[in-house]
């Protein structure tokens, strides 16, 4: 049997799913899911994250770290937390770039949230030196000061999508049609949670609602306001969600999300509005919403990029000079993704964003 039988099967018997259902099943099955059953990242799979496009990425949100916490104090033990971690790239770096600033390695407690035993399997050759701790759910961070980074996390967590509908919406449901997964719409009804959208959307306007991302992000929120730290959340999307973000990736082209359930990435962009306010309402400042690009140029990302061009040349720095455009320009990566920063109230917000 396959996912996309078994799930036939499942809306046979019980009607049509949401789209939060589908997603969670195709991304994390046990059996078929597709971050239970492969490493995806890099050439050889379905997308390349910053991380694995260069270094810099992650020796300058390494070095935003630690200098959040110099500023707050030095804190003598800390998490220095990663969810969704990949293969341990990011993390790799972010340890490499910083094990010159004294006493930071000492107090660090690195710890990782990872669903995939695959992944934590590569995050453990990656990153053997450094005697990580795995766990599986936010509330399992430990009760320290947290050093947290969240890149290309957010948009992975599953969503809903609604139609309006007059003053209420329909949600878009899927189901299955002679053996094949089709989508469709459930009837009209009430939305709390879309309330203040009935102002600035109109009649068959599509809003996506991430259910999950406001726990997590809660929690995170109330750890840094009680204890100290900071957060950097990098992803895609924007202010405010509008219209269908739903995307399909397998060997790095967009594939149809209902063709072959459990074999591609499935994501969404990012509404970064929700977030900030659960922060605000855990007791937590946040930062502007930042474009990456902007983000990792104050951090110096063009002065690296320049040091490390010294001595190299040829396709090695035609790949150097790849990279560093893909990261910053605004037709690349610099625009789409944006950067939003979690800190105590009565600390300063972590370099390269603004209060």
């Amino acid at each position: 049997m396959s996912l996309h039988e078994l799930l036939i099967a499942r809306m046979r018997q019980d009607g049509p799913m949401t789209l939060a259902d589908y997603m969670t099943e195709c991304l994390l099955h046990p059996t078929w899911g597709y971050y239970s059953t492969r490493d995806p990242f890099g050439a050889q799979g379905d997308f390349i994250t910053a991380p694995e496009i260069s270094q810099m990425f992650g020796e300058l949100i390494g070095l935003s770290l630690a200098q959040s916490w110099m500023d707050q104090g030095q804190p003598s033990t800390f998490a220095l937390a990663e969810l969704g971690p990949g293969r341990g790239t990011l993390m790799a770096d972010i340890l490499r770039a910083t094990r010159s600033v004294p006493g930071f390695h000492a107090a660090a407690k690195v710890v990782l949230m990872e669903a995939s035993q695959t992944l934590r399997d590569a995050q453990k050759a990656t990153l053997k030196d450094h005697n990580p701790q795995w766990i599986s759910d936010v509330a399992e961070l430990p009760d320290l000061p947290m050093f947290l980074v969240a890149n290309e996390f957010f948009d992975a967590l599953p969503i809903r999508q609604f139609l309006r509908d007059g003053t209420a919406w329909c949600e878009r449901l899927i189901g299955e049609a002679d053996g094949a997964l089709t989508f469709g719409l459930g009837p009209a009804a009430p939305q709390t949670a879309l309330q203040d959208r009935l102002s600035d959307t109109r009649d068959g306007d599509l809003v996506e609602l991430c259910a999950p991302a406001i726990p997590i992000l809660t929690i995170l929120a109330s750890r840094i306001a009680q204890n100290g730290g900071a957060a950097l959340i990098v992803d895609y999307g924007d202010w405010r969600s509008l219209g269908d973000t739903l995307q399909a990736l397998k060997a790095h082209e967009r594939v149809d999300p209902l063709h072959a359930p459990g074999q591609a990435d499935l994501t969404a962009h990012v509404d970064f509005e929700p977030l900030a306010h659960a922060a605000k309402a855990a007791g937590c400042a946040h930062t502007r919403l930042t474009p990456q690009g902007i983000f990792l140029e104050r951090l110096g990302i063009t002065a690296r990029a320049q040091a490390l061009a010294k001595g190299i040349g040829g396709s090695k720095l035609d790949e150097l000079v790849a990279a560093h455009r893909r990261l910053t320009h605004p037709d690349e990566m610099g625009n789409l993704f944006k950067v939003l920063g979690l800190y105590p109230p009565q600390a300063a917000p972590p370099p390269g964003l603004e209060p």
